[in-house]
């Protein structure tokens, strides 16, 4: 299935826009009383500013907060209390919109009592098991790293865990746990958010399907969105903005 690329004019645009059709695409699925949905969440400015506009949006909606589950699609190594979580800005935003199910609420281990980053992996790769995203939401980084995981780095390397732990990133921060490429890949549906000048070459090189940046090989098995500024898209062949 073809990439579906949607241009907008500002990044607030793009968050809105994306948080607007979360919330249908969501509620549209929950029509069905049994669905649980599932929702892998990013971290970065962008996935902030669609998280603030996504739980603004709830209520009201046909959307049910309590048939949602909520997953991390990778974290920073570091204490819950540590301001680099991506788990806790995210929850902050969204518990002041709507309840958040804790049985249903999966932020990954922290670096509190927990070994190393490897043991908190192990933890939460037996916590997702065979659990498959029907939204994974994913931030694309300047260089096509998705996730914790980068180009020309291990991370990157073909595996058949769904978990690993990162030491020595490549972006020079604190460990990480992640996802791996066939876990991501394993989502119903995939959708890259991107914004900024130094995501252009990036995002051309992944819309290209270049198999050396994750970006570029991380689709969804149905469906993969991709929500790009004017900026982001400055490479594309021909970048009018939809929006």
């Amino acid at each position: 299935m073809n990439d579906q690329v949607l241009r907008f004019t500002r990044p607030v645009t793009l968050a809105e826009t994306a948080a607007g059709m979360l919330v249908s695409t969501i509620a549209g699925w929950q029509k069905d009383p049994d669905r649980i949905v599932q929702l892998g969440l990013t971290g970065g400015r962008i996935a902030q500013h669609l998280y603030d506009s996504f739980g603004s949006r709830i209520e009201g909606s046909e959307l049910d907060p309590g048939r949602l589950e909520l997953w991390w699609t990778d974290e920073r190594f570091v204490p819950t209390d540590d301001p680099a979580r991506h788990a806790g800005p995210t929850l902050a935003q969204l518990a002041g919109r709507f309840a958040l199910d804790p049985a249903r609420t999966h932020p990954m281990p922290a670096a509190d009592g927990v070994a190393d980053a490897d043991a908190a992996a192990a933890t939460y790769a037996k916590e997702l098991d065979d659990v498959r995203f029907d939204i994974c939401l994913l931030s694309i980084g300047p260089e096509g790293h998705v996730a914790g995981i980068f180009p020309g780095h291990p991370s990157f390397e073909a595996t058949t865990q769904s978990v690993i732990g990162l030491t020595g990133s490549p972006k020079g921060e604190d460990d990480r746990i992640s996802l791996t490429v066939p876990a991501l890949g394993r989502s119903r549906e995939v959708w890259f958010l991107a914004n900024g000048p130094d995501k252009a070459h990036a995002t051309a090189q992944a819309l290209a399907g270049d198999p050396g940046i994750p970006a570029g090989v991380v689709r969804g098995e149905q469906d993969t969105r991709w929500f790009i500024d004017r900026e982001a898209a400055s490479e594309l062949p021909w970048y009018n903005c939809s929006l």
